[in-house]
């Protein structure tokens, strides 16, 4: 194939997606920073009409300017709180109020809790399974059905390679994405041949600055570190503007499953073909994390404070994520 050849066949790809989004009613949760922001920006460039929700009114705010600075279109925007039923319901109701019924979901709103067991409790569950679980199920079931009617419609449910391999020191966050996993899995199997189609991502680590709005637990400061340059550091992380492109991509061409990272990637197919052998290894790597030491229930703490209290060595580090947080809307970065 001549470059020429490939040049057009990417052309065409690029224009036969335009048309499929534009003029479509988006919904992004967890739009207002990092991926979630990346993916309402991507859909916003592609023509869709498009709102953002999350818990936070002035990050909300400041995405939707970011976004209508990157491209020169407006992007709508509804505070709430994806733990409360009522909410909701009561978002999906304005959202068609203002711009018609739904016609592509992304389910992205997520919390990061980074802790050993020992330092966990009820409540860290609770709220990972609140918000990504229940809240992705929530809003899922209040708008496929006017999908169904209507034969059309996407779904995009953004889980985590956390949700297919438990990492340690991240038991809630792997919890909730594991039961997410599930959902988008059965989801697409019942809604087969409905016209609506429902895209599992499943991204490793990428360097969004989401070190800045986890929680932590436990050693705080020793599990800030290790957490801010896992998810900074090139060969381990991913550039989130690129993955944002390919989720969108992939959601909008009804592909069942993506799994981005190249880490991601050897990982789920070590798993499927030694999963003994891999427990081994996420073993090896929990004996390599802070252990809780006396701090087991020391409380919690965000990246943002963990951040102005750090070394010379992780600022260094995560130097890559940390412009990212910037970029991206980040809790402590502007």
């Amino acid at each position: 194939m001549t470059d020429t050849t490939q040049a057009g066949l990417q052309g065409r790809v690029r224009s036969r997606t335009t048309a499929d989004v534009r003029g479509r009613v988006a919904l992004v949760t967890g739009g207002s920073r990092g991926l979630g922001l990346l993916i309402a920006r991507e859909l916003a460039r592609l023509g869709a009409r498009v709102t953002i929700c999350a818990r936070d009114e002035e990050e909300l705010a400041d995405a939707a300017a970011l976004i209508r600075r990157d491209t020169g279109r407006s992007v709508s925007w509804e505070q709430c709180d994806l733990s409360d039923g009522r909410a909701v319901d009561e978002m999906v109701v304005e959202v068609t109020r203002r711009h018609g019924p739904v016609e592509i979901l992304v389910n992205n709103a997520g919390i990061i809790t980074v802790g050993p067991v020992e330092s966990l409790d009820v409540d860290a569950f609770r709220r990972a399974i609140e918000v990504m679980f229940m809240g992705a199920v929530r809003l899922t079931l209040a708008v496929v059905p006017g999908m169904r009617e209507r034969g059309e419609g996407r779904v995009i449910n953004v889980t985590s390679i956390g949700g297919r391999i438990a990492a340690p020191h991240l038991l809630p966050y792997d919890c909730a994405k594991f039961a997410a996993t599930g959902f988008s899995e059965g989801l697409r199997a019942e809604l087969a041949g409905s016209g609506v189609s429902v895209t599992t991502a499943v991204p490793g680590l990428m360097r969004t600055g989401s070190h800045r709005a986890a929680r932590f637990t436990g050693r705080r400061s020793r599990e800030y570190a290790w957490f801010a340059a896992a998810a900074s550091l090139p060969l381990i992380s991913m550039d989130a503007e690129r993955a944002a492109r390919l989720i969108v991509r992939a959601g909008i061409r009804r592909k069942p499953e993506l799994v981005l990272t190249a880490v991601a990637k050897v990982a789920v197919r070590a798993h499927g073909l030694a999963p003994a052998t891999t427990t081994r290894a996420l073993s090896l790597a929990a004996r390599l994390l802070p252990s809780a030491g006396s701090s087991a229930r020391s409380g919690e703490t965000s990246g943002a404070s963990e951040h102005a209290k750090g070394t010379r060595w992780t600022d260094r580090v995560a130097t890559l994520g940390e412009h990212a947080a910037r970029r991206w809307n980040e809790p402590g970065t502007s």
